[in-house]
């Protein structure tokens, strides 16, 4: 058995490490710039707002202390239209428009010029003193220069072009800006000219090391850095830490109730099958099965939390127990509080265990063994309790695996209608917010979880049924 163990855990190595690649994969290519994300927070903005007031500086330390200015991974496999140094463009979005450019004219040289005589147009844009009679034009050729960022067709490009044109044309006085301008327009008809198509045809292979983003990130998972939230830059360990305790608190509680209770009922559902008593056990267990948890938790808020109707229980978002509170009234309160949320939590794993443990137990109880025993003069209880009740919890086991999980990933409608501040809710609050690192995180320690919960399944198939061996036989 130890051997096994071993085994299985050597194995979580690499199974980590596809999943983590993965989950890294999803997250760098996930919508959105976390930078300006962050930034927005800061500025309290929207959008590309927050990055204009935001300074080049800020935006590119910010990206420093995340470890974005960093290669993505070991190497690229990539072909000789893109340079080794891409990753150092510190706007995702303008990386991957020169990327496109240099990729339709094969020429990453004349490209990068192109892009170094864009910025330094922009710069000058806004270089330019505030006066009444240019203030206009130099807002529209602002825009226009936003545009050639984002655009990598031939003939976009030129209109764009044509436009500035025709502002330069209508406004004399902005003839200071016609140098940088016209190295705009030069550096673009350079990639044009200079094409170089053969190069995307030649395969390269770009080696960064260990300095890498994922390398980085996994080692920092590895050692509990699991990064920055971009809601409130407040360190995600210590975010989930807050969250973690409400969950694992009701989770286990859940886990533990369902078995305990519905393992009896699923055994008790057996013996008498067929019988008026076994069938309303079964047919109520089945309506609670069908019923949705969400409908079952808002009804309870309704008519038993205040309002029009009973006022057995606290409504959600009620005062937090004060922490100089007595510890019998900790306690109290929080079991009172923890009534509701705890039902509607369980109910559904209590019907479906119940459920496979009916159907484990009726499949035992028809076994040769069973019959023998029964032959023997054992009584009904010890049949029952000694020879049959272990060898018909596989099925129960093998549930285990999958349960085991939601104490790390909580439930996202039970938290939300109760207002507890849990591992679901912070879930569900960060896919609205699109705050990726919490996202993957929970992603990874639910794998973690789902790995280990698999492993104690198979080390409890051992322990309920001799007859299962993980050894070798020779």
């Amino acid at each position: 058995m130890l051997k096994y163990i071993l085994k299985r855990v050597l194995i979580f190595i690499p199974t980590l490490i596809i999943v983590s690649f993965l989950t890294f994969v999803i997250s760098t290519n996930a919508p959105g710039d976390p930078v300006e994300t962050m930034l927005n927070k800061n500025q309290g903005g929207e959008g590309q707002a927050a990055q204009k007031l935001a300074t080049e500086k800020a935006y590119n330390d910010l990206k420093h202390q995340l470890g974005l200015d960093l290669p993505i991974f070991y190497f690229a496999f990539t072909n000789t239209t893109t340079s080794d140094t891409a990753y150092k463009i510190t706007k995702g979005s303008h990386r991957a428009t020169l990327e496109r450019i240099a990729y339709t004219y094969g020429n990453w040289g004349d490209v990068a010029k192109y892009y170094k005589a864009l910025q330094n147009f922009e710069s000058d844009l806004y270089r330019q003193p505030k006066e009444a009679k240019t203030a206009e034009a130099i807002t529209r050729i602002k825009d226009y220069a936003q545009q050639l960022y984002d655009n990598y067709e031939e003939s976009k490009i030129k209109h764009v072009f044509s436009e500035i044109n025709f502002i330069f044309d209508s406004n004399p006085s902005l003839i200071v800006l016609n140098g940088a301008y016209n190295a705009v327009k030069s550096g673009f008809e350079n990639c044009v000219h200079n094409q170089r198509l053969t190069n995307r045809y030649i395969p390269t292979i770009h080696f960064y090391g260990t300095n890498n983003q994922y390398h980085n990130w996994l080692t920092n998972f590895l050692t509990g850095n699991f990064g920055i939230s971009y809601q409130d830059k407040r360190p995600v360990s210590s975010v989930i830490w807050d969250a973690l305790p409400n969950t694992m608190y009701l989770s286990l509680i859940s886990i533990f109730l369902a078995y305990i209770i519905a393992l009896p009922i699923g055994v008790r559902s057996s013996i008498n099958k067929g019988r008026i008593r076994e069938r309303a056990t079964t047919t109520g267990l089945f309506i609670l099965y069908s019923l949705p948890n969400f409908w079952i938790a808002t009804m309870m808020v309704v008519f038993l939390c205040g309002g029009d109707y009973l006022s057995w229980f606290p409504a959600p978002g009620a005062e937090p127990i004060p922490d100089d509170a007595p510890l019998w009234y900790t306690i109290s309160e929080t079991i009172y509080r923890s009534i509701l949320p705890l039902f509607c939590w369980t109910y559904a794993s209590l019907a479906f265990i119940s459920r496979q443990m009916r159907g484990g137990m009726l499949n035992v109880l028809g076994q040769d063994y069973i019959r023998t025993a029964r032959a023997k003069g054992l009584n009904e209880k010890e049949v029952i309790w000694k020879h049959a009740f272990k060898n018909s919890l596989l099925p129960v086991i093998t549930l285990f695996a999958s349960i085991f999980p939601a104490a790390i990933a909580g439930s996202f409608v039970i938290e939300s209608v109760f207002a507890i501040p849990g591992m679901g809710s912070l879930t569900l609050k960060a896919l609205f917010a699109r705050d990726y690192p919490i996202i993957f995180t929970t992603m990874m320690f639910t794998a973690v979880l789902t790995m280990v919960g698999n492993l104690v399944a198979d080390i409890l198939y051992a322990f309920v049924d001799p007859r299962i061996s993980f050894s070798s036989k020779k």
